[in-house]
């Protein structure tokens, strides 16, 4: 068993509170992405478990074996960096074979297991190259076989994509969700990109000012956002938030009490003839298979996303009406509550 256990943790530098007592259990095999803003402690939350950091309090287990005071090589983990890390004195051979050979594995093993994770990472063919010969996607995928080769317990990512532009993650995103599926390895992924939080993860641990705010399914964390903060978060565009109780109304939203806030997601909203908010488009933003209308109502800024056609323009007035079921209602502490 490889599930993870993180109990309490607690980290200070100088005074500042890194994490304000965390706990996280990740289940054998399950593919968990910590998500949130720079700052936020996912990282400093990595490396604890990684043992790269000492946490000032609480317990890192995984499976039984409390991980407290052993050395990152003791953990029986892998990384993958945000930088690859890929040594440009060796071939991509030795580079994958690099964690086998540290563990004296034998010559069998080191050949079966290299070849193995280079078949798996679709880079068998370039194994007897070096780093500066190869783009920045196939020296990603080289950390990545490196990672595999050795078989960790546990397998931790911080930030493998973001050095790769836009087409190259994407298709090493679906090719990772796969890859990983297949090999059944617990996984801790950090990242600050919510798409790729929201395509790879079993679960999403929504990080914000060293505390986890939601921990749940992407279905569950995008339909219903446990604060304020995650509903602005996560979702592209972010989720409205609209305190006018008459507005509310108009878009046919009735609150279950006074004094809450509605959030609606920009495409839970439908333009209709008559019946609803009326709105007038200030900023419409064409994107491919849909378009974002951006207006004011009172001092909120209000999204509104809906099908490429028709087309709208700027300065056209509109009414507006929240589909069935969509509104979500937080308190004054921007907590959810229905």
């Amino acid at each position: 068993m490889s599930s993870i256990s993180i109990r309490s943790i607690r980290k200070e530098f100088k005074g500042h509170q890194a994490l304000k007592s965390i706990s996280l259990e990740v289940r054998d095999q399950e593919f968990c992405v910590l998500l949130g803003p720079s700052g936020c402690g996912k990282t400093t939350l990595m490396r604890i478990i990684a043992g790269l950091e000492t946490q000032t309090s609480g317990d890192v287990f995984i499976g039984d074996r409390c991980m407290n005071g052993l050395p990152p090589r003791k953990r029986n983990i892998a990384m993958v960096f945000q930088n690859y890390a890929v040594f440009p004195h060796m071939t991509i051979r030795e580079n994958i074979g690099f964690g086998l050979r540290m563990k004296n594995a034998s010559a069998e093993r080191l050949e079966t297991q290299v070849q193995r994770a280079a078949s798996l990472m679709h880079i068998e063919h370039l194994l007897d190259r070096y780093a500066g010969q190869l783009s920045g996607g196939q020296r990603q995928r080289v950390a990545v076989a490196r990672a595999l080769a050795v078989e960790p317990d546990v397998l931790l990512m911080d930030e493998p994509l973001s050095n790769l532009d836009a087409l190259l993650r994407l298709e090493m995103r679906s090719e990772l969700k796969g890859l990983l599926r297949d090999i059944k390895t617990t996984t801790i992924y950090v990242t600050h990109d919510q798409t790729e939080a929201m395509s790879l993860a079993d679960r999403i641990a929504v990080m914000n000012g060293g505390e986890i705010v939601q921990y749940d399914s992407p279905p569950v964390v995008y339909d219903h956002p446990a604060d304020q903060f995650v509903g602005g978060f996560i979702g592209n565009p972010p989720m409205n938030f609209i305190t006018d109780s008459a507005v509310q109304e108009a878009l046919g939203c009735m609150a279950p009490s006074p004094g809450l806030t509605l959030g609606l997601r920009p495409e839970s909203m439908d333009l209709v003839d008559r019946g609803g908010l009326q709105v007038s488009a200030r900023v419409v933003e064409m994107l491919g298979a849909s378009q974002q209308i951006n207006t004011f109502v009172g001092s909120d800024l209000l999204r509104i996303s809906t099908a490429a056609q028709p087309t709208v323009m700027a300065s056209d007035a509109l009414q507006v009406i929240a589909k069935p079921g969509a509104a979500r209602w937080y308190d004054s502490h921007k907590k959810l509550v229905a």
